[in-house]
């Protein structure tokens, strides 16, 4: 993204890993670390002339793909477009396939402090399928049929839900792609040329300086030939 001259900005809202037990164990998922990641976004807009109000963009993976996605919902005018890879979309559902220990670290008291079954309507406040009627943004969603840890069924849920309130987005299903999770983000031909479609998409709202036009200007960017 540098490379197309995007200023990025990574925050590391509350929960990350890397600054010590405290910081981690103050993990609000799908709550406070939303208003993080917005704030991140409001003091660059604020305190770098380099950077444009007006055209910033969100985008995010897994579980930052839920945070991108109740970023747009909740902040509409902040962000111009968005892109949600393998979004995280329903926790009550994530709730029912995942295994007990997953289970127990949501519960756990310095997470949410309560199974789904006791806090149903908190679990569906912090899941972007239940919010859907919220998007009001350019959206780009991609999912994989073979996902280990997304799966698949949750962003279909997203997907149907938003269709179900008119809402205009853009999605992929891929079907069996390679690498499961991380099937755009590793170095394989496919990989790249899905990558490349993010690209193409977020470039036609955010206009960077020196967007890539084909896979060849992907590549040259990654390996400097």
């Amino acid at each position: 993204m540098m490379a197309q001259q995007y200023i990025v900005i990574a925050p590391e809202y509350r929960g990350s890993s890397g600054y010590g037990r405290g910081f981690y164990e103050n993990i609000d998922y799908g709550g406070l670390e939303v208003q993080d990641v917005k704030a991140a976004r409001d003091y660059m807009a604020e305190n770098y002339e380099i950077v444009d109000p007006s055209n910033i963009g969100i985008l995010g993976w897994s579980h930052g793909g839920l945070i991108t996605l109740l970023n747009l919902f909740d902040y509409p005018q902040a962000y111009k477009v968005g892109f949600a890879g393998v979004p995280v979309s329903d926790l009550i559902a994530r709730m029912g396939y995942k295994t007990d220990s997953y289970r127990d670290g949501f519960s756990a008291p310095f997470h949410m402090g309560k199974t789904a079954f006791e806090a149903v309507e908190e679990y569906r406040k912090r899941s972007p399928a239940w919010q859907a009627h919220k998007l009001q943004t350019p959206l780009l969603v991609h999912t994989n049929t073979i996902d280990p840890d997304v799966n698949v069924l949750e962003v279909e849920h997203l997907i149907k839900a938003l269709k179900a309130e008119g809402k205009s987005f853009e999605y992929e299903v891929f079907q069996n792609a390679a690498g499961g999770h991380s099937f755009d983000r590793i170095d394989s031909k496919q990989a790249k040329t899905i990558r490349l479609k993010i690209y193409k998409f977020l470039a036609k709202y955010l206009n960077p300086p020196r967007p890539f036009k084909d896979l060849k200007a992907l590549q040259q960017a990654g390996y400097r030939y």
